[in-house]
């Protein structure tokens, strides 16, 4: 199929102020037990170490391509054969805090097809929330 003929991705980004620090909060965005704490139903690892994302009982294969400890996480979605597509969907998580004002926030980018504005601020909005409570943010 020509690439012309394939669905667009969408940036979506998105800023939360999370009342946690960096140590706390970058297990909950880079492990599968912390992911699977609020991000879906569950998240395990496979033998060559892709994360196996689970939402309304199907599985989505990633790869966490880029890692800063305490900093940034970055998630590339995989085909249903674990392997790299080009264009592919991604997840990145970045926490960010300000020396002046010690806020912590945590910047997201899902890129990826859905387009709807609305239908992921609320999406983000929710699972953010989830993620809140777990740190106690």
């Amino acid at each position: 199929m020509p690439l012309s003929a394939t669905r667009s991705k969408h940036r979506f980004t998105v800023e939360y102020p999370i009342n946690a620090s960096p140590k706390i909060l970058y297990p909950y965005l880079a492990s599968a037990s912390g992911l699977g704490h609020w991000f879906c139903q569950k998240v395990r690892l496979d033998e060559q170490h892709h994360f196996i994302f689970t939402w309304d009982g199907q599985d989505h294969y990633a790869e966490m391509n880029s890692h800063r400890t305490n900093r940034s996480v970055r998630f590339v979605f995989l085909d249903k054969n674990r392997r790299h597509t080009p264009d592919a969907n991604f997840l990145d998580f970045t926490i960010e805090s300000s020396e002046l004002t010690q806020e912590v926030f945590l910047r997201v980018i899902d890129y990826s097809e859905e387009t709807d504005e609305i239908e992921l601020q609320e999406m983000w909005d929710n699972l953010v929330q989830n993620l809140r409570e777990q740190v106690g943010g």
